[in-house]
């Protein structure tokens, strides 16, 4: 199992954090689905933002199961304290800061994982957030900066000393942004370098390669991020592979068809019925990714009422999957 500070995880198949998709409607999911930990879309830490209706939902936890982790961004010392405080003072059990996100807008504003150019600056945001809460922290990071540039042995041992419970390393760095393929060989050295507990990040999309990961790197856990986009159960697949080495057999049809119209009623409830079936759209273009045809999922988008939603996700679910073929042309 994965023990982060005082809490034990139900297993060590975690959600990663990413932005605009793991909302509580997306994160209540893949728990519900096998995850042994989710995180948060991350916030700001300026909390002079946080009156948008964006970022009031990212810290709505109202309902959720499992252990509250929120993620907070930014990179000023004292702000990500103080929005630390803010977030354990709301229920927050744990603290991940996010050093990992490629994004530009997150990297131009001296945030995410552009911080790994600037190793004094990392020390004092992880002292600086550690010392203000009693509840554990967490560090998402990558590989490093670029390929000249894989720093994140040197920052695990600086995250230990300053007293982070935990980190998550994406095999890539921030200059490969998600190109190419992840490679482990770095977290495996982070992994060496310290004793407190590392998650693996990157490509794992399949119980085959979640084994072949933990192998590779000797992980205490391992974190998925866009391999669960449309595909939410792929926490209890591997979970099932691991603790038993046989893959669950496929999900049926009508077994996607409920998780879906769940997942759509989530999001209206979450969002209110008109943000709502726009969010929806992303989503249900990702569960019918590798099933419809392109028309088939610009029709979906130009739908406006969660009854249409719910009436077309039946109608596609009620003929035989097609698939996708190497040339991009779908097959019945």
């Amino acid at each position: 199992m994965l023990r982060i500070g005082p809490y034990t995880l139900d297993n060590r198949v975690v959600l990663a954090p990413m932005a605009g998709v793991t909302d509580r409607p997306f994160r209540t999911l893949c728990y519900r689905l096998g995850a042994g930990m989710t995180v948060s879309e991350m916030v700001t830490a300026d909390k002079r933002l946080w009156h948008t209706p964006k970022s009031r939902l990212r810290l709505d936890h109202s309902g959720e199961h499992g252990l509250k982790s929120v993620q907070i961004a930014g990179g000023d010392p004292d702000m990500l304290a103080d929005a630390a405080r803010a977030n354990a003072d709301h229920g927050a059990e744990l603290i991940d800061i996010n050093m990992g996100c490629p994004a530009k807008k997150v990297c131009n504003k001296a945030a995410g994982s552009a911080l790994m150019r600037n190793e004094a600056l990392v020390e004092r945001i992880l002292e600086a957030v550690v010392n203000a809460v009693s509840i554990p922290v967490t560090l998402k990071m990558r590989t490093g900066w670029s390929e000249d540039n894989r720093n994140a042995v040197r920052i695990a041992r600086m995250a230990e000393q300053a007293g982070i419970q935990a980190l998550a390393v994406h095999g890539r760095t921030r200059t490969q942004r998600y190109e190419g393929a992840a490679e482990y060989a770095t977290i495996a050295a982070v992994k060496q370098a310290v004793s407190i507990p590392v998650i693996a990040n990157g490509d794992i999309d399949s119980p085959e390669k979640a084994v072949q990961v933990l192998e590779n790197t000797g992980a205490d856990g391992l974190m998925i991020g866009r391999p669960a986009q449309g595909n939410p159960w792929i926490f209890r697949d591997i979970v099932h592979y691991l603790n038993h080495g046989e893959r669950l057999p496929p999900v049926t049809r009508e077994e996607r068809a409920l998780i879906m119209h769940e997942h759509l009623d989530a999001l209206y409830a979450h969002y209110g019925e008109h943000m709502g079936t726009r969010i929806a759209r992303k989503h249900v273009g990702w569960y019918l990714a590798a099933h419809a045809s392109m028309d088939a999922k610009k029709a979906f988008n130009t739908l406006e009422s969660p009854s249409d939603q719910h009436a077309f996700v039946d109608d596609v679910l009620s003929h035989p999957l097609p698939h996708t073929l190497p040339d991009g042309t779908v097959a019945a």
